[in-house]
């Protein structure tokens, strides 16, 4: 048996099942203005199923970002917002660890609107210097590219915190990026700048196996949290989209998604959690099957 680090799901799809508004490009972002604390009941409800980490809501947070949403001069202070939000509820369970998150620039998915890795590098290296003192760890989310990825990790280089690297694969292939890049070429990105951790997120579950086993190679604890969208729709990749243009997936509740996470846990995965549209009740079901199979959730 093993000793597993259990992930939350979803924050942004969440607040915006909880939250009352009509979802923009930023909407889960700007909700942190008016309501503050929707994100710290998101939070909460997963420590309440057994998380033990808080990924703050800091995903879209990038200055490349925010204009989108007319909140570019509000950068730190929805930074502040997302970190209080996290750490309240953690401060409140009695314990847990809270994530920094750091989505791509530009826009998910789309390797053509993220800048080279020299200029993403400070960017990221900015966000680390604000979030460094209020955080855990840091996890760089829904990498597409090799580039994207070596990007990250080098403006991650003075975090003095564990760093996570999660890819996106391809929903038909596990084996490559969204990008097309085969998985294995992350390797020498890999061995370079020594994450942490690698792990999948943001991709079909059904994909996830066969990235875990390139991963496995790579020498780092590993593990995945895929969505629950039926596919990532041409609406989702134009330009400003909105959470409107994806659907969830009608046959993947509780415990089909625990099915499927406990085959990565065989896989030899310790970090699992969910993302999109993967909700509370979706790892309040997959704790109890970790601790009924004999795992210690850590």
């Amino acid at each position: 048996m093993s000793d597993i680090t259990l992930l939350d799901g979803s924050i942004g799809q969440e607040l915006v099942k909880r939250a009352k508004g009509q979802p923009t490009p930023m909407w889960s972002t700007s909700v942190m203005l008016d309501q503050p604390e929707a994100v710290e009941a998101v939070h909460k409800a997963y420590f309440d199923a057994g998380a033990t980490i808080a990924t703050a809501n800091t995903y879209a947070v990038h200055r490349d970002r925010l204009p989108m949403g007319g909140l570019e001069d509000r950068f730190e202070d929805l930074i502040d917002m997302a970190l209080q939000g996290a750490g309240a509820a953690r401060d409140a369970n009695g314990g847990g660890r809270v994530a920094g998150a750091m989505g791509p620039l530009g826009a998910t998915y789309r390797t053509d609107k993220t800048p080279p890795a020299e200029q993403a590098a400070p960017l990221f290296a900015e966000l680390v210097d604000l979030m460094r003192d209020r955080v855990d760890l840091f996890i760089l989310e829904t990498v597409a590219s090799i580039d994207q990825a070596r990007g990250g990790l080098m403006g991650c280089q003075k975090a003095d915190r564990p760093v996570w690297l999660s890819v996106t694969v391809d929903d038909e292939d596990g084996t490559r990026l969204r990008s097309g890049q085969p998985v294995a070429d992350l390797a020498p990105v890999v061995a370079e700048f020594a994450p942490d951790a690698v792990l999948i997120n943001c991709s079909r579950p059904e994909a996830i196996p066969a990235g875990l086993e390139i991963l496995k190679t790579f020498g780092r604890p590993f593990g995945a949290y895929a969505n629950g969208f039926t596919k990532i729709s041409e609406g989702f990749l134009k330009d400003a989209p909105t959470v409107d243009a994806l659907e969830e997936r009608k046959d993947l509740g509780p415990k089909a998604y625990a099915d499927l996470v406990m085959g990565w846990i065989n896989q030899g995965a310790t970090i699992v959690g969910g993302c999109c549209e993967v909700g509370p009740d979706h790892i309040t079901e997959l704790a109890r099957r970790l601790t009924a199979e004999g795992h210690r959730i850590i």
